[in-house]
C-alpha cells in the first residue's frame, strides 16, 4: 500500500516471511543487492552500494571508476526495530550539500506472528527539498521508487 497526499509524506509497507531481527538484517547488510544499480546519479556505473551501519554512518553508491556518491545519513539505528536516513538527494536528482534540504526515510519491523514481520516505510519531509519537492515525492512512491525497492529487498527475504 502506498499513499500520497498533499502532504509532503510517502507511506509504504510489506509483510516480509521473516523475524525482524533477519529483516533488519537484510534491509541493512544488503541494501546494495536490492537498490536497482540503474538508480546511478554518477558518470561511473555502480560497483557497489554500502549502508554504514550506525548513526553518523552513510548510504553510499562507490562506482567503477572508485568514485563514491554519499546520498543519505544515518540518522537512527536501533537494530532490529528501526532505522532512520536522510536523503539528500534533490529535485534535480543531484546531491544536495545542504542538510536542511533533505528529507528523511524512516523504516520500521514490527514482528507480525513468529516468523513474519511488517517493514514500515515513511518518507516524510519531502518538503524540504524546496521548489520541486513533488517531484522527489512522486520519484520515491511511483513504480521505480519505494515499491520497487521493497518488491526487491521481499523477494531477497525468499530467497
Amino acid at each position: 500500500m502506498t499513499e500520497t497526499t498533499s502532504a509532503p509524506v510517502v507511506r509504504r509497507q510489506i509483510v516480509v516471511d521473516a523475524p525482524p531481527e533477519r529483516a533488519f538484517d537484510v534491509f541493512t547488510e544488503r541494501f546494495g543487492d536490492f537498490k536497482p544499480k540503474e538508480h546511478n546519479i554518477m558518470a561511473s556505473p555502480i560497483a557497489e552500494t554500502v549502508f554504514e551501519p550506525r548513526v553518523g554512518g552513510h548510504i553510499l553508491d562507490r562506482a567503477e571508476d572508485g568514485t563514491e556518491c554519499r546520498w543519505a545519513r544515518i540518522l537512527a539505528f536501533d537494530p532490529p526495530h528501526r532505522v532512520v536516513f536522510s536523503w539528500d538527494i534533490g529535485p534535480q536528482w543531484t546531491v544536495e550539500p545542504n542538510v536542511e534540504n533533505s528529507s528523511e526515510v524512516e523504516v520500521t519491523f514490527v514482528a507480525d506472528g513468529p516468523d513474519r514481520t511488517r517493514v514500515e516505510l515513511e518518507h516524510r519531509n519531502l518538503d524540504r527539498h524546496g521548489p520541486g519537492w513533488q517531484s522527489v515525492a512522486d520519484g520515491v512512491a511511483g513504480d521505480g521508487g519505494w515499491p520497487l525497492y521493497l518488491d526487491r529487498y521481499s523477494a531477497l527475504l525468499s530467497g
